[in-house]
């Protein structure tokens, strides 16, 4: 949403952000960098200018932006389109950016930072100029990110790339420096983004809301494969090989982020390349015969992959757009064996047998809502509501079986080790489903115990149990320290405080120190003594008072209920040694 810049001074403006440490500090918040690539006649797709000018990118990063900035097949339409990509970051890599670590905790699962891949966002144009010798303009603007955000970009390339297409290089330093200026981004909260001009009001979902900020028409990304949405969101989920080929990488990067998205609120959990072309790193990884095909979502536009990807057990043909009467022609459900490398006919190519009944209610209701004109955006909100409705169907019984394995509360004693977490017997799980399974709240019929049998084989499984699991754990800690807070007498105010003296950790012979810790998940001790209240940022940090002659370890001991033994009446040690009284 775009306000005036008089309601954003009317707003508070972009509010108080930390100062940048490091040159364009705030704009690494944010973007990693802004590519320009032009075509060169002799060197090919080339890179132009980058901005900020040191950049963040290795060689190999920049190689990678260059060749995934320009359509992979030849295609004579000219204007201007976007699309999407995504690659994998270099090894040795710096650490995160400025409020990075709180938009990764906070952020929707979907909406986290990638610490292993970048995305790329392309605004690219095509158009007749004489005064080139090829007769043709061609140059992409690309922003190149962490940030899966993918309905702000986009609308944020529609304001950058033309200005920058008729002013170059000065216009684009400029809106580097605007966008250096703007607020880190902070899950939960409405933030104006001056650009150019204009403000960019932006609502960053905290995790229980749904996000806006990458939302796609997923209507219009599945109009052609409305009567296999189901079947789609069955081999999403387990995490299937698929490749979607497409007319062009617009399309192709849309299907394939719609697809990834469409687990919602499970993250999913496998790689996915909303376009990918044949001078990628990892084409040779993906092309290779040797061993079966990786768990990936892949969107391509040259046709060279249906040869070289014939072993795949999964192929989605996309066609021009079509409208035969008022519906969107649907693509045919289709045998691998059919598949030509040659004119392939557009289809969902696969031997995949659904384990759930269609949904023929909701596909009526789609195509009705075609006839009767229902604007897109209520179609994509009935589509969007009914798959999340069928993955939370789907989950709902996975974290009911879950929080059973959590220990009981009144077992956490603050003189031993915290109870662990039941291990997750996938036998049991399936045998609760006779009370509690998915029939509960889906109508759906169809062969659920197969499909999460399946299921636990994916690598969506592996991630949403790691991330459940790793929650529990710090449950436990929490709980536990709460405990020992209580135990030794401490105040439990808000969260839960208590007091420690250290008779030990001192440089000079001054009295002991007393310090007040707030209970936190794996609580630590920073910062150094004689500069008074320190309270480090996010949770789970502590909140010290330093007294002259004492110094802490700046990542000092971890101070949580895993690290903490007894060692004697009233004293603890540390994994270091250092001895701790409670007052």
């Amino acid at each position: 949403m775009r306000v005036p810049p008089a309601a954003m001074a009317a707003s508070g403006g972009c509010g108080p952000s930390p100062p940048a440490l490091l040159p364009w500090g705030r704009l690494s918040a944010w973007l990693e960098c802004v590519c320009a690539v032009t075509f060169d006649l002799e060197l090919g797709q080339a890179l132009e200018c980058i901005c900020p000018p040191e950049g963040r990118l290795t060689e190999k990063e920049r190689t990678s932006v260059c060749y995934l900035a320009f359509p992979d097949s030849y295609s004579g339409s000219l204007g201007d389109t976007q699309f999407s990509f995504r690659f994998r970051r270099s090894a040795g890599r710096g650490p995160a950016a400025a409020g990075e670590w709180r938009c990764s905790r906070e952020a929707p699962p979907g909406l986290q930072p990638e610490p292993a891949h970048l995305f790329g966002y392309v605004f690219f144009r095509q158009v007749r100029d004489r005064s080139v010798q090829r007769g043709y303009f061609q140059k992409s603007l690309v922003l190149v990110t962490r940030l899966p955000y993918v309905t702000l970009f986009h609308s944020l390339l529609r304001l950058v790339a033309p200005e920058y297409f008729e002013k170059l290089d000065p216009g684009l330093e400029a809106v580097c420096r605007q966008i250096d200026q703007w607020p880190p981004p902070v899950p939960g909260q409405t933030l104006n983004l001056p650009v150019m001009g204009v403000v960019i009001q932006n609502l960053l979902p905290a995790p229980l809301i749904l996000p806006s900020v990458a939302e796609l028409d997923l209507f219009r990304c599945f109009q052609s494969v409305l009567v296999h949405v189901q079947l789609l969101w069955e081999l999403v989920l387990l995490g299937e090989p698929l490749v979607v080929v497409a007319p062009s990488p617009a399309m192709s990067s849309e299907v394939v982020l719609a697809l990834a998205s469409c687990l919602a609120p499970l993250k999913y959990c496998c790689d996915f390349r909303p376009y990918f072309t044949i001078h990628d790193n990892e084409f040779k990884e993906y092309t290779t015969r040797t061993q079966g095909p990786p768990s990936v979502l892949l969107g391509v536009t040259n046709p060279f992959f249906i040869k070289m990807l014939q072993h795949w057990p999964h192929l989605l043909r996309l066609g021009e757009l079509r409208v035969s009467g008022d519906l969107p022609k649907q693509v045919k459900l289709k045998k691998l064996a059919k598949l030509k490398t040659l004119d392939t006919k557009p289809g969902l190519y696969t031997s995949y047998k659904a384990f759930l009944h269609k949904d023929k209610t909701l596909i009526k209701r789609l195509l009705k809502g075609i006839q009767k004109q229902r604007p897109p955006e209520a179609q994509s909100a009935l589509l969007r509501r009914q798959l999340l409705e069928l993955t939370q169907s789907f989950i709902i019984p996975l974290e009911h079986y879950m929080a059973s394995l959590m220990p009981l509360q009144r077992t956490i004693t603050p003189w031993k080790t915290p109870p662990r977490i039941h291990p997750f017997h996938q036998e049991d799980f399936l045998k609760s489903l006779d009370q509690a399974g998915p029939q509960l709240t889906c109508a759906l019929k169809g062969d659920w115990l197969a499909l999460y049998r399946r299921f636990f084989k994916s690598p969506n499984f592996d991630g949403w149990f790691r991330q459940r699991h790793q929650e529990m754990r710090q449950k436990l800690e929490a709980l536990h320290l709460e405990a020992i807070a209580e135990a030794v007498g401490g105040k439990t105010v808000g969260g839960g405080t208590f007091e420690w003296v250290s008779l030990s950790h001192t440089h000079t012979h001054t009295p002991a120190s007393v310090c007040p810790l707030a209970v936190g998940q794996g609580s630590r001790a920073a910062g150094r003594g004689g500069e008074g209240v320190k309270q480090a940022q996010g949770p789970g940090r502590a909140l010290l008072h330093g007294h002259p002659g004492t110094e802490w370890e700046p990542e000092g001991a971890l101070l949580c209920s895993s690290s903490l033994r007894m060692s004697g009446p009233g004293w603890w040690t540390s994994p270091r040694q250092r001895r701790w009284t409670w007052c």
